[in-house]
């Protein structure tokens, strides 16, 4: 894997993507969106994942991330990746009204079949795409980049005032959806 695309400096802060496959749109559900943000504390809590900024979209994620003494950031994000992966699969399959269910699993499954590091299913894209935010100039473009997520999709017209994002953390009001170490 190339610097460009790995964590090589782990006492960095990285600017990471998690996309679901198809850019299918799961996290338009509660119950998918509350197993990622339930992984997402775990890794906090358990794995020293610090969270500086976030945003869940219907279909991807970004983080503004660093880690603490525990493992290194290419540990957490695949054991966090692999958790919800199987996780949101099991949840999709036992859902009897999830209306999407056969065709999301299809595609997943397809996903899955293209990429022999899997038994079944694929449920994200293999690559986070880190970025080192190694200057003031970097981090400040990301984190406005992450805020205007939901804007840009049309979702809200003020940051935050979207739930499954930092943006409230950086404004004084706090959803306490996840733990945010401000920058």
């Amino acid at each position: 894997m190339s610097r460009s695309h790995s964590f090589y400096d782990q006492e960095a802060t990285y600017f990471v993507t998690m996309t679901v496959v198809y850019w299918i749109d799961v996290f338009t559900r509660e119950a998918y969106r509350n197993i990622l943000l339930d992984s997402l504390r775990y890794c906090q809590e358990h794995k020293g994942l610090k969270i500086h900024a976030y945003v869940i979209m219907s279909n991807h994620v970004h983080l503004i991330i660093s880690k603490g003494q525990h493992l290194n950031l290419s540990d957490i994000l695949r054991d966090l990746k692999k958790h919800t992966s199987k996780t949101i699969i099991k949840n999709i399959e036992e859902n009897r009204e999830e209306s999407r269910k056969d065709w999301m699993l299809w595609m997943f499954q397809r996903a899955g079949q293209k990429n022999s590091n899997n038994k079944k299913y694929q449920f994200w894209q293999q690559h986070n795409q880190p970025v080192i935010l190694n200057t003031p100039e970097k981090l400040s473009q990301r984190l406005g980049y992450i805020h205007d997520n939901p804007i840009k999709a049309g979702v809200v017209q003020d940051a935050k005032d979207y739930l499954y994002c930092s943006a409230s953390n950086y404004h004084g009001v706090k959803y306490n959806l996840l733990e945010v170490e401000m920058i």
